[in-house]
């Protein structure tokens, strides 16, 4: 017979906060896919986001942190090629690194409040 608590799962959001929200788990996705294609219109169809959300939510955390996330040349007839900024790409490879241990840290406390007991 199954534990009633058997099957249970962790879900962290890990959110950055100053004034307002400053960085998260989707602008870290969306700076991800920027980096990887050059292009903020693909990721934001990727990711499902009109282009005009993403740019706003790339905006809101550069008013807040005083310096670009990413550069590059929008648009146009032949294209825009974006890259991340050296702050941009710090920035992005912090938050990774803390999710990542903030996830095994949290993993490690919830296994020990409910183990899975078959």
């Amino acid at each position: 017979m199954n534990s009633p608590l058997s099957g249970l799962r962790l879900q962290l959001r890990l959110r950055i906060y100053k004034d307002d929200l400053l960085f998260g788990t989707g602008i870290a996705e969306l700076m991800e896919k920027v980096d990887r294609d050059g292009s903020m219109s693909a990721a934001c169809r990727e990711m499902g986001m009109a282009y005009s959300k993403g740019w706003k939510i790339v905006r809101r955390a550069e008013n807040q942190l005083g310096y670009p996330l990413m550069d590059g040349k929008r648009g146009g007839s032949g294209g825009g090629k974006m890259v991340l900024t050296s702050q941009g790409r710090e920035l992005l490879d912090r938050y990774r690194e803390m999710e990542n241990e903030i996830n095994r840290l949290a993993q490690e406390v919830f296994t020990r409040y409910f183990p899975d007991k078959k």
